[in-house]
């Protein structure tokens, strides 16, 4: 498995938790509990930006090969 599919890979877990933690919060009414699904969305929001950040690193870094002209 390459790096850019376990990317890929993570960022669609990442996002279908966070789609969870968007439906969980607002049903439960105990205040606890509540806070913890937030602090969690919130740890997830974190490791969805760091992922999202090492594709965008590896599509420039791709370009910048891409882009430079041969050196022949």
């Amino acid at each position: 498995m390459n790096e850019k599919t376990m990317v890929s890979d993570a960022l669609v877990g990442v996002n279908g938790e966070l789609k969870m933690f968007g439906e969980m919060i607002p049903q439960t009414e105990n205040k606890e509990l509540k806070q913890c699904l937030k602090q969690i969305r919130s740890e997830c929001e974190m490791s969805q930006e760091k992922l999202y950040q090492v594709a965008r690193e590896e599509i420039d870094h791709v370009k910048n090969i891409l882009t430079q002209p041969s050196m022949k």
